[in-house]
């Protein structure tokens, strides 16, 4: 389950960088124009198979700072893995359909990934553009691939298999539901507008085509850019701020801990990194009849604001051998800050970037609602598993949650211009 002290990653609340104005247009921002298509080349009629996303007539509003926000699809590393958290995003698995293979792979593996490119740059979708998403920008989305166990035997490139992809252990906390776990094919996409990412979700399954057909799907959100007064670490379903000790990209050892090195095996996950995903359920009825004092203990950290019970701030080393009058610990031995801390588990680590989800209210009155949890790490084996593993035998925090889905794929390094996602091993 979400662990508070475990990586995740940090919302984004201050605005992105203001967008600048181009030459010659009245002020409209370059990423104005991106969101209409431009005014001349981006104009898409129908012998591109794109909706028209005309030109922004002269003295147009600019985009607002949330709508500006882009990221690159070209890169080292793929998008959505080191981004600060959007406020909306889905995940979908997708099984090859029967008879496809290598050759449909990787055709569907190019188409999705010039679509990804364009939506990422406010353009329209190169074929049968829906028009969801024609008033906005970019807005910081991001699409990420990935591959999952099977797909390596579906497209005849076993030996190409990693290591790092064996299937997670059983835990104690699991009640999987088969049907909407694992897949051939894992996509997610992350948003600051839900209709950029429901837009996006939508191309990415219109591309599919007779390849492939979607597995299960989820949606989630966060936290909106600009809601609190300032930059703040997001906060759980369980109102606990989620995510203190998310790694960071500028920390010596980051790159170590969450990305394949240039010189891993197998030569096509360079730069990539692994994702574990799992749908934990929040037993939100049990866990709001105990008081804020309780669920402090439970987790180990102030609800308030995410310091540690040993006292300090956010960001004040949690002081695991700290007692009170009675001698007892302060940060209770089964805490889940506790159990979590990576030098409690030889050091493992992950990069958490979650979406919280609400899927309705059973017929008994309990919400179903919880956290969509997606950690990255360099080896799955040596980041998520230890650390489940420990919470498995004793996390105070287990009879609150329960283990619902689960999935584990391989991400490949970015693509370079003009290659597309996963061309090293398709075509290796």
């Amino acid at each position: 389950m979400p662990d508070q002290s475990v990586p995740q990653a940090r919302t984004p609340e201050a605005p992105p960088a203001r967008p600048v104005p181009v030459p010659g247009t009245g002020g409209v921002s370059r990423r104005a124009l991106l969101g209409t298509a431009g005014a001349t080349g981006l104009v898409l009629g129908a012998a591109g198979g794109a909706v028209g996303y005309a030109a922004a007539p002269a003295g147009a509003t600019p985009l607002t700072s949330v709508g500006s926000g882009r990221a690159m699809f070209h890169g080292k590393h793929q998008p959505g893995i080191t981004e600060g958290l959007q406020a909306c995003g889905h995940l979908v698995a997708f099984d090859l359909a029967p008879g496809a293979g290598r050759k449909e792979a990787a055709a569907l593996l190019r188409r999705w990934s010039a679509t990804a490119e364009r939506l990422m740059a406010g353009e329209a979708a190169p074929h049968g553009d829906t028009g969801v998403a024609r008033d906005a920008g970019p807005s910081s989305l991001t699409v990420t691939f990935g591959f999952g166990h099977r797909f390596f035997a579906r497209t005849g490139l076993e030996k190409q298999r990693p290591a790092a992809l064996d299937p997670l252990p059983d835990f104690s906390s699991d009640r999987l539901d088969k049907s909407r776990s694992d897949g051939d094919l894992w996509v997610q996409i992350g948003a600051n507008d839900a209709l950029v990412a429901f837009h996006a979700l939508r191309a990415i399954q219109k591309d599919a085509g007779s390849a492939a057909r979607v597995r299960w799907q989820m949606n989630g959100f966060n936290r909106s850019p600009g809601a609190t007064a300032h930059p703040m670490t997001a906060r759980n379903l369980m109102g606990q701020v989620d995510g203190t000790r998310n790694p960071k990209p500028a920390e010596a050892d980051f790159d170590r801990r969450i990305f394949v090195p240039a010189s891993g095996e197998p030569a096509w996950m360079a730069n990539g990194s692994y994702a574990v995903v799992r749908r934990i359920r929040m037993l939100l009825d049990d866990w709001e009849k105990l008081s804020p004092a309780a669920q402090e203990q439970v987790i180990g950290r102030r609800k308030a604001d995410g310091a540690p019970l040993s006292g300090g701030d956010e960001t004040t080393p949690m002081d695991l051998e700290k007692t009170d009058a009675n001698g007892d610990y302060v940060v209770p031995l089964n805490a889940h800050a506790r159990i979590t801390r990576p030098e409690e588990n030889g050091g493992a680590a992950m990069l958490r970037r979650p979406f919280s989800y609400h899927d309705g209210i059973d017929a008994d009155g309990t919400p179903d609602a919880g956290l969509l949890f997606v950690c990255w790490q360099a080896d799955p084996l040596r980041g998520f598993v230890p650390v489940q593993r420990k919470l498995d035998r004793g996390d105070a925090l287990s009879k609150y949650i329960r283990h619902e889905a689960s999935g584990l794929f391989a991400v490949p390094g970015g693509a370079a211009k003009g290659e597309y996602v996963g061309q090293r091993l398709l075509e290796g």
